[in-house]
């Protein structure tokens, strides 16, 4: 074989890897395999995460982005770094609406890039979210659209010292969006009486974003089984939540 020159079967698929790595877009490929089907736009409680956590700078009155998630695959692309300057335009309401209630940062950034890197990445797979501008961008369109404490209030469902029932929740979001969401909670700790609400997950379709069920038959885990796990792991984890009444707790002043 004459020296430099590749076989031909090996020069063939050199050229195939170069080229799937064009048709995935300017040298910026996924590793592994990262096919997903749908996106879940994750709200949190703010007073809720900082129980959780434990260690809050502030709480807040209103329900705020948690991240907008494939349903599989993470840190799709470790090469595509997060890049502030990307979203400047989107600051404003990044603050407000995609808050890090936990951790104090320069302009709270880290929040964002930990959100990027691990589930952005992977949206980016398809072209309405295939930069770190989209990716952010459309997740706060999709926040204002659905629009979900101004549902809850219609419903007359706001915090309060008083147990809501589970049913509250679900009965309202399924007859505003028309699907089933899935709504996670605080287990009770010992002392307390009833689980608290913390997340609530709205799922859309892959291509279209349309509303879809959050979950298919068959698809989790059984809510008793996984909170038998989340009660063995840790006394902090948000599970499905149960049937029966659930605490929705007011926000509680900014702690410093």
């Amino acid at each position: 074989m004459a020296s430099g020159r590749l076989p031909g079967w090996l020069a063939a698929l050199a050229w195939g890897l170069a080229l799937s790595c064009c048709v995935h877009g300017a040298g910026r490929p996924w590793s592994g395999n990262n096919e997903w089907k749908k996106l879940i736009l994750t709200q949190h409680w703010p007073p809720t995460v900082c129980k959780e956590a434990n260690n809050c700078q502030d709480t807040l009155d209103y329900w705020t982005i948690h991240g907008l998630w494939p349903d599989k695959g993470e840190e799709c692309n470790r090469s595509w770094h997060f890049d502030l300057n990307e979203i400047q335009d989107l600051m404003p309401d990044m603050k407000i609406y995609w808050p890090d209630v936990i951790h104090s940062s320069p302009n709270r950034s880290q929040f964002w890039k930990h959100e990027w890197d691990k589930h952005g990445t992977c949206a980016a797979q398809v072209a309405i979210l295939n930069s770190e501008r989209k990716y952010f961008g459309k997740s706060l369109d999709l926040y204002k659209q659905l629009d979900l404490n101004s549902v809850l209030l219609k419903f007359g469902i706001k915090p309060s010292i008083n147990y809501y029932q589970m049913e509250d929740f679900k009965d309202a979001l399924t007859r505003i969006y028309g699907v089933v969401p899935k709504i996670q909670c605080l287990l009770p700790e010992q002392g307390e009486e009833v689980q608290t609400i913390g997340q609530i997950e709205l799922c859309f379709t892959k291509d279209d974003l349309h509303l879809r069920n959050c979950t298919e038959p068959g698809e989790e885990l059984p809510t008793k089984q996984e909170a038998w796990l989340a009660r063995r792991t840790s006394t902090h984890r948000m599970v499905v939540c149960e049937d029966g009444p659930v605490f929705y707790p007011p926000p509680s002043k900014t702690q410093l």
